[in-house]
Formats: C-alpha cells, sequence, structure tokens
C-alpha cells in the first residue's frame, strides 16, 4: 500500500542546499496553522525498515508501532530541529507551528513520530539551536517540559499519545 497526496505538495516548498545536505523550504509565505505537506509513500514495517541501507534507516516516518511510511520527495527532505517551525498532524500531515517566511527552511522534531523501544534508534543532533539535545531519540525519552509542550501542540504521533497516556496510567496506579 502506498499514501499518496491529496494536494500538490511542491507548491508550497522547494528542495534546496542545507547544513544537512538537502532540506525542504518555504516555496511563498505559510502561515501559522497552514498544511504545509502530506508525507507520501509506501506503507512499511519495522522489518523492512531495519532491512534498510544505514544512511536511509532515517527515512521512514513512524505512523504506528510497527507501521512506517517510506518518505517519497518532497517529504524526506523536510528535516529535523529541536525548535521546530512544524509539526505532523493527523499522523501524516505536516503543518506550520508559527508563521514561516519564503524561503525559510521547514522543521519538525523527528522525536514526535518516534516510538521505538524494541529496537531504538537515535542519531546525533546538528540543528545548532539554543536548546539543541544533541541527540534524536523517542518522544518517551524527551524531557518532560518538552514533552508536555508537544502534547498541547498536538504535534505528537497519535499511537505515541496512547502509549503516553497508558504510561501514565500506570504510574498513577502504581503509585496507590
Amino acid at each position: 500500500m502506498t499514501l499518496k497526496s491529496l494536494n500538490n505538495n511542491s507548491c508550497k516548498i522547494f528542495i534546496d542546499k542545507c547544513s544537512f545536505g538537502r532540506g525542504g523550504f518555504a516555496a511563498q509565505n505559510i502561515t501559522k496553522g497552514e498544511v504545509i505537506l502530506t508525507f507520501t509513500g509506501k506503507i512499511i514495517t519495522l522489518d523492512e525498515v531495519l532491512a534498510k541501507d544505514e544512511q536511509l534507516v532515517g527515512n521512514p516516518l513512524q505512523i504506528e508501532t510497527k507501521t512506517y511510511i517510506d518518505l517519497e520527495e518532497p517529504s524526506v527532505f523536510i528535516n529535523h530541529h529541536c525548535n521546530p517551525n512544524a509539526g505532523i498532524v493527523n499522523t501524516h500531515t505536516l503543518v506550520a507551528l508559527i508563521d514561516i517566511g519564503k524561503n525559510e527552511e521547514i522543521f519538525y522534531d523527528y522525536s514526535t513520530s518516534m516510538s521505538e523501544k524494541d529496537e531504538p534508534w537515535t542519531m546525533e543532533c546538528g540543528c545548532s539551536a539554543a536548546n539543541c539535545r544533541k541527540t534524536i531519540e523517542d518522544f518517551h525519552d524527551l524531557p518532560t517540559s518538552i514533552k508536555e509542550k508537544y502534547l498541547q501542540l498536538g504535534i505528537v504521533q497519535e499511537f505515541i499519545v496512547r502509549e503516553h497516556n497508558s504510561v501514565g496510567k500506570i504510574s498513577l496506579s502504581q503509585a496507590n
């Protein structure tokens, strides 16, 4: 199965060189809350992700515990940042968290779509933000204040929200 976009992903972004190699940039001014693109690609399993070349294993977008979208262009070029200007809603839609000016690079925090407890995956972060965490890792490993911020913004994958809420209930019941 392949997830296809119902809108034209190429209208709002363009791909260009950046500090990470290539990145997605705003082709026009994008307002806070506006849909930037829909992540598209073949639906694959965790086993298929793990079978990928080491340089490509970080490309798929996790959408369920063991289900991923093997990202296609242009969405595969949206890079991570610890201070993102975009976030994922409804599993595969990237929206602006702030107003993004024409020619600005578009970023989201990869940790908002990562929960890989069985096969943990991390990546060195090179975003250079003042609040850079230095390592991209699972949502559950983020500092509590960042988790709460992302949950309030509604930009955490739904399966991770379910896991997070489940862990909270377990913690509360263990405290009683």
